[in-house]
């Protein structure tokens, strides 16, 4: 009776659960309902077949909820030090990289049931027999975002947690798995962001920034902007931050340009919520509060529109 609840659960969660779920925009739902589900869907592999990789969805998503808190504690920190007040800034610090560590966790649980089902990644042949299908596509897409979250995630938590340092190039390797017109131009956004940071393990022809902004017009037409996310880190891991602002405001004026993809909404809703994070994190170091609501693409320092004058005279 177990392995064959288990067995329906997988498959109602994989055919029926998350094509539902990625047509939401409610990105807090959605990592709750995996913090509170995951242990039960994983549980499932005791009785039946390791479900991993609907485990690469649900860590994801897992993962994302302790990234949100850390975001909100970094902002803490960020108004702290301008009050001058180490000693609680120091706290918040600490606080923010508890929660990274528990996303870095939770990531590399996403990446370690990727490699669990798909084959080692990126250390060999892409694993075609196992992309057949649009949902096969995805979840190896998802897989590597974890794979370099995981590693970010693990940095920012500021102590080594055995994630391996070759994830990312074993990323860059594996990306070329998938169709970047069809992924809205993500994997190659994902590959060049590897070079961008680790410049050896780029070709030599090598131009990253300018493929991340080809990447990121891929994603512009598809209506599903993650590609922007890569070149916003990598950005500002180059320290460019008029780049990072240019891109802010490129996301800003996609949205409002076109919706997002009926099949792929919370994609580029998480999308945005990077690039806001972004933003919030710039806001509140200049201005002591994060970026003011329905202003997302505009800085602090923009010069001010001119107002249209009226002659009085014509309206007599």
């Amino acid at each position: 009776m177990y392995a064959t609840s288990g067995s329906v659960m997988q498959g109602l969660s994989k055919e029926h659960t998350t094509p539902y779920v990625l047509q939401q925009s409610d990105v807090g739902m959605s990592c709750a309902m995996s913090e509170a589900t995951t242990p039960l869907m994983m549980s499932f592999g005791r009785v039946t077949d390791e479900p991993n990789q609907l485990g690469i969805m649900m860590h994801l998503s897992a993962a994302g909820c302790s990234v949100t808190r850390a975001r909100e504690l970094d902002l803490e920190y960020e108004r702290l030090m301008r009050d001058r007040d180490p000693d609680a800034a120091q706290d918040a610090r600490y606080a923010a990289s508890r929660h990274y560590r528990e996303a870095a966790m939770r990531f590399h649980e996403a990446w370690k049931n990727m490699n669990e089902h798909y084959g080692r990644v990126g250390n060999g042949e892409c694993p075609t027999e196992r992309l057949e299908t649009e949902t096969d596509q995805f979840m190896f897409l998802a897989g590597l975002v974890s794979g370099l979250q995981a590693m970010h995630t693990q940095v920012r938590a500021g102590e080594q947690l055995g994630i391996p340092n070759n994830i990312g190039s074993r990323v860059a390797r594996a990306s070329e798995c998938l169709d970047d017109d069809r992924w809205w131009g993500a994997p190659g956004a994902m590959q060049v962001a590897v070079w961008a940071m680790l410049p050896s393990a780029a070709p030599e022809d090598a131009e990253p920034f300018k493929q991340l902004r080809e990447a990121s017009r891929k994603g512009e037409k598809a209506g599903v902007r993650l590609a922007h996310v890569f070149h916003a880190v990598a950005a500002e891991n180059a320290g460019d931050q008029a780049m990072v602002r240019d891109v802010i405001r490129r996301h800003a004026e996609a949205r409002e340009a076109k919706p997002a993809a009926d099949d792929w909404v919370m994609i580029d809703e998480t999308a945005t919520r990077h690039i806001q994070a972004l933003s919030d994190r710039l806001w509140t170091r200049a201005e002591g509060h994060r970026t003011p609501t329905g202003r997302l693409g505009e800085f602090w320092d923009d010069p001010e529109p001119e107002s249209e004058t009226i002659d009085l005279n014509e309206l007599m």
